[in-house]
């Protein structure tokens, strides 16, 4: 197996207010593979049962890109419609993780997101960004569709502006265009004024009531609860896709550049 599939890594700290942080990293922009979307997603439910965690922040490394979605080797790597439902699924995890886990969730996003970047940053509670986090969802260029982020942007800024992201597929929309559009709730000029926003946040949100946090999460997500079912099939219909001829000619020519 190629080396920069397996690289990468999540790290999870929490400190003495019960602020936990999830960071996930990969060399290759923060492209996520299956393995470290799982990691990812199981770290996201499994520190949301800790009752030590009262609000968790949810981050990648580095200063440029917070999240370039989905491995590219690995979707060349896709043989049939079981490889390919498998494989997007691994964004499916991550956001029904986020959707379910009953501690309110903080994004904070320092760069571009891209494809399932957007979903990842889409599935938080409450959004912080960088004025260099433009996003694009360019899944059409390469034959298939962000069918299982789908949801999880439209529920955050409804379906003209989601068909607006989806459709301009070569695009990136700007920071500030997310945040007009509720993605983002905040924007800072640098990722100090970045940490400082969110580490302020948070410490405002373990002063409340945890038990009404959870209620209010509850409510949040309030008519996904069939979500299971529909990143799933959303996960096939890409899975399906992902075998034509155009996505890996597409595919491809991209690695190529």
């Amino acid at each position: 197996m190629n080396d920069i599939l397996i690289a990468g890594k999540v790290e999870t700290t929490t400190d003495a207010q019960g602020i936990s942080t999830i960071s996930f990293f990969h060399p290759s922009h923060n492209s996520l593979p299956g393995a470290l979307l799982t990691q990812l997603a199981e770290t996201i439910t499994t520190v949301g049962q800790d009752p030590t965690t009262k609000v968790i922040i949810l981050r990648s490394e580095g200063d440029r890109t917070f999240c370039a979605g989905a491995s590219f080797d690995e979707l060349l790597a896709i043989e049939n419609e079981a490889q390919g439902l498998a494989f997007f699924s691994g964004f499916a995890k991550v956001i029904n993780a986020c959707r379910t886990c009953p501690k309110i969730i903080i994004g904070r996003v320092q760069g571009k997101a891209i494809g399932g970047g957007v979903g990842v940053a889409a599935a938080t509670d409450y959004c912080f960004a960088t004025q260099q986090a433009a996003v694009k969802l360019s899944e059409l260029i390469i034959g298939i569709g962000p069918f299982v982020v789908g949801p999880a942007v439209e529920r955050k800024i409804g379906n003209a502006a989601f068909a607006h992201l989806a459709l301009n597929a070569t695009e990136f929309q700007s920071a500030e265009w997310a945040r007009e559009r509720g993605l983002y709730a905040t924007l800072t000029d640098s990722i100090p004024a970045l940490d400082g926003a969110v580490a302020t946040f948070a410490a405002t949100l373990v002063g409340y009531n945890p038990e009404a946090l959870a209620e209010m999460k509850r409510v949040l997500w309030t008519g996904t609860e069939h979500w299971d079912t529909l990143l799933a099939e959303r996960a096939a219909i890409s899975g399906r896709l992902a075998l034509s001829a155009f996505t890996r000619n597409a595919i491809q020519q991209f690695k190529a550049r």
